[in-house]
């Protein structure tokens, strides 16, 4: 944490030096300082990505900030829409403002010692020598020291500009640094190979520490990955990578809610009455289902994810997506997994599930349907359709797919280690439900 700004003593007060004529009313006025700092580039960025943080177009946010939208979009772009930490930091008393660098003019200008102008800031008498070494092509010394032998003051030409000091403290402080992924040529390697491997960079920085616990100097944070992809003038991973990537954007962009509406389905059951159990994930057989739609809507594949274990099973829908044969692929699918994994189905209020009610009688399955406008209500079916987008782009015929094919993806897809499930692949978790299932119950195992 970053220590509360000292205040500045004797800011608005005179002084007499060589040279103070005319600064008293420039250098002495805190709010003419502030308005320069208002006008200041960092300062402006600060703002600019506060307002873009806040939900603004970057286009509107430049404009915010008396720049142009062009400016705007350019350093969008450099960023690679990742909002950079270090300008959305407040300013602190950890480093010397403008202001302090002014004061510390006026004591050099007054003469006074170093440990004068550390008490009058309320500072180190160290910050302020080292100010001044950084700053001045000579070693400070006060004015009495320098009195000649008749008692008369030689005049030494300071040359201590509070200006060109507070101009290189921020080129100093100039970020981002090199990455460690820029520097460590085999860990760069190894990412790029996962990220071709389609894992996720938290996966990535999971696996990482996993595999080799004790070298914590080849750790590297997710949002570390996501930059060295995004963030221009790093150069650490190829921009290309960004295609291996759940979305596949080469710029990060908020996410924007639907505002899809749908006609309602005869004899649907709300989601407010899908049992409890099903809510926590405790108890297993809990499905959600969608589809994902090709290029103009012909096409679609069926998405299934079961809450417990994120289990995935893919609907191969050849023919179309219409109620008939949605309802084929479903009853074929619950036939792969044993009875008692087969509970509740919440779906959104799509018309292909216009037969719900002979699907349910049918599997015993009972279906819930989630309110309009409400995906987050499928979260676990939410995530897993984008992340299938690596394999179904947008724009694809869908119905080219073959069902092998779906069948190596839903592998693959149970094959990844998840968060949320103590880093445990889906199929791990349901092998190990099925044998307690098994040992518990007698209930046989499937293939």
């Amino acid at each position: 944490m970053c220590p509360t700004q000292p205040s500045i003593v004797g800011t608005n007060s005179g002084f007499s030096g060589p040279g103070s004529i005319g600064r008293r009313n420039t250098f002495g006025n805190a709010e003419v300082w502030r308005a320069m700092e208002f006008r200041r580039p960092r300062e402006q960025r600060r703002r600019f990505w506060l307002h873009v943080k806040a939900g603004k177009l970057r286009g509107d946010a430049a404009l915010e900030v008396g720049l142009r939208r062009e400016t705007g979009e350019s350093w969008f772009r450099q960023a690679g829409g990742v909002i950079p930490a270090h300008v959305l930091q407040e300013p602190c008393g950890r480093f010397l403002s403008p202001l302090e660098r002014e004061e510390i003019f006026a004591g050099v200008e007054r003469g006074e010692s170093i440990r004068a102008m550390a008490r009058r800031l309320g500072r180190a008498p160290s910050t302020v020598l080292r100010e001044l070494r950084r700053n001045m092509h000579h070693m400070y010394r006060t004015r009495w020291r320098l009195a000649g032998r008749a008692g008369r003051p030689r005049v030494q030409p300071f040359d201590y500009r509070p200006s060109l000091a507070q101009k290189r403290a921020e080129q100093l402080s100039a970020r981002p640094k090199l990455a460690k992924l820029t520097t460590n040529s085999p860990l760069r390697a190894v990412v790029q190979a996962k990220l071709l491997l389609r894992l996720s960079p938290e996966q990535i920085a999971i696996w990482l520490r996993r595999e080799f616990p004790q070298q914590p100097e080849i750790w590297v944070s997710h949002e570390t990955i996501y930059r060295s992809i995004y963030v221009q003038g790093r150069g650490a991973l190829r921009r290309e990578l960004a295609a291996s990537l759940r979305t596949g954007r080469a710029l990060r962009k908020p996410h924007r809610k639907s505002d899809e509406r749908r006609g309602r389905i005869q004899g649907m059951v709300n989601i407010s009455q899908r049992p409890a159990e099903a809510e926590d994930r405790a108890v297993p057989g809990h499905w959600e289902g969608d589809l994902i739609l090709g290029k103009y809507g012909r096409s679609a594949i069926g998405t299934l994810v079961e809450r417990t274990t994120r289990f995935v099973m893919l609907l191969h829908l050849p023919g179309g997506h219409s109620p008939v044969q949605v309802e084929q692929a479903m009853l074929a699918a619950t036939k792969r997994l044993p009875q008692a994994l087969w509970k509740t189905l919440t779906w959104d209020q799509g018309r292909e599930m216009h037969r719900h009610a002979e699907i349910s009688i049918a599997t015993g399955l009972q279906i819930y349907f989630c309110d309009p406008a409400k995906p987050w209500q499928r979260g676990s079916n939410e995530n897993t359709n984008g992340l299938l987008r690596q394999y179904f782009p947008k724009g694809a015929d869908l119905s080219a797919y073959p069902a092998e094919q779906l069948e190596y993806v839903s592998w693959e897809m149970n094959q990844r280690p998840r968060k949320t499930l103590g880093w445990d692949t889906p199929a791990e978790a349901l092998a190990k439900l099925l044998s307690r299932t098994s040992s518990e119950a007698g209930v046989a195992t499937t293939g």
